[in-house]
């Protein structure tokens, strides 16, 4: 049984602690069984899962209650499926991610996809990255060009998660009203919409649903635009600033999974007539980790619990939060296959697995080298007005 001695924290209240309980008893029961041969169809299965399970309610805010977005919640769901699934804890957050800009922006018409993905019938998706723009979302290419009562979509996205197996995407583009971040807007754009198409899937390390999609004339009512024209970068700050500090969570959850399988190796392993634990190196790699483990979850639920105590914007914690996580995670992992020795590296073993999952945590939703960048100016802005 994993370390729950953290769940104490003042962070949490016991409804948390409540629905860390259930999830941990539901994935138990559920995910040992999933077949990851077939990658769509194991991404189908798990989202059908969630949503029967109930665990997508969590993943938007309830349409009856505007206030119900729970980042603590959503960063707790993200840390126990990661633990246990990498792929489980993908379809969990593209979820939340591909509907963010719906749940926290849309209207009334809009949120009505909410249904659906809550319940795990509709995949959703966030096309916001493009070939010459990822980090840099001012310098998108792409173009919705307003045609009577409407707009025409052209251009291309990359890197999407969910792409080629979504039922609807919230796609940025430039609509013009002013240079570079204040020229965006945000659309509800159906997989099925005319001229929409996959154009190339994309394979990485970590094998989940990736691809390139090509918007030609794809052309949409004036009803799919969320929000105000030109606030597209503003809406999708607003979707980074709540999920940002979640894929540290998951991070956490593996780096939590290569502990626990490092303590389970080294006390039943057996070097010259001992137990690895009793070697004074392996014990310092353990603390090692412990400690990371430790402080990454005190950042991770620092941001989640400030930005549910009414924060307007978390940036600098969300970003200190993933940085730390996802980098320290990393290094957790690599003691965990070295401590695993051969095994560590034998293609299917759970060190080799959390290696792989772990190494896009540190590019998607900002790269650590944009997170320092972001930290530095919040740090250097909240000096300059003491």
């Amino acid at each position: 049984m994993p370390d729950q001695s953290f769940l104490n924290w003042p962070f949490f209240e016991e409804r948390h602690r409540e629905l860390a309980e259930a999830l941990e008893y539901w994935c138990g029961k559920h995910l040992g069984s999933i077949d990851h041969s077939d990658t769509d169809a194991a991404c189908r299965s798990l989202v059908s899962m969630l949503g029967q399970g109930g665990w997508l309610t969590h993943s938007a805010v309830d349409p009856a209650d505007p206030g119900s977005l729970d980042v603590r919640a959503l960063c707790l769901i993200r840390e126990t499926l990661a633990r246990h699934d990498g792929l489980a804890d993908f379809a969990f957050a593209m979820q939340g991610l591909g509907t963010g800009a719906i749940s926290l922006h849309g209207t009334q018409d809009q949120r009505a996809w909410l249904a659906r993905t809550r319940a795990g019938t509709a995949i959703s998706a966030f096309a916001l990255s493009e070939p010459k723009s990822g980090s840099d979302v001012a310098a998108m290419d792409m173009t919705a060009t307003r045609d009577g009562n409407g707009f025409v979509l052209n251009g291309e996205k990359t890197w999407i998660s969910n792409g080629g197996i979504a039922d609807v995407y919230t796609v940025f583009a430039r609509t013009g009203e002013a240079p570079g971040a204040k020229g965006l807007s945000a659309f509800v754009v159906p997989a099925d919409t005319p001229g929409l198409r996959v154009a190339e899937r994309l394979e990485v390390v970590a094998p989940h649903p990736l691809a390139r999609l090509s918007f030609e004339d794809v052309r949409v009512d004036a009803g799919a635009l969320i929000g105000n024209p030109g606030e597209g970068f503003k809406i999708a700050m607003s979707v980074l600033d709540v999920f940002r500090s979640t894929v540290a969570a998951a991070a956490l959850g593996f780096a939590r999974r290569a502990l626990d399988a490092s303590l389970a190796r080294v006390q039943e392993r057996q070097l010259f007539g001992a137990p690895l634990s009793d070697l004074q190196m392996v014990q310092g790699h353990i603390a090692d980790m412990a400690l990371d483990v430790d402080a990454a979850a005190l950042l991770v639920y620092r941001a989640a619990w400030t930005k549910d105590m009414g924060a307007p914007r978390v940036s600098r914690e969300a970003a200190m939060a993933k940085l730390y996580s996802t980098d320290q995670a990393q290094q957790v992992i690599d003691k965990a296959v070295q401590l695993h020795g051969g095994d560590g590296v034998r293609v299917g073993g759970i060190t080799e697995q959390l290696y792989r999952d772990i190494r896009a945590l540190r590019i998607y939703e900002g790269a650590s080298d944009v997170q320092k960048v972001v930290i530095a100016r919040a740090t250097l802005a909240a000096a300059q007005t003491v």
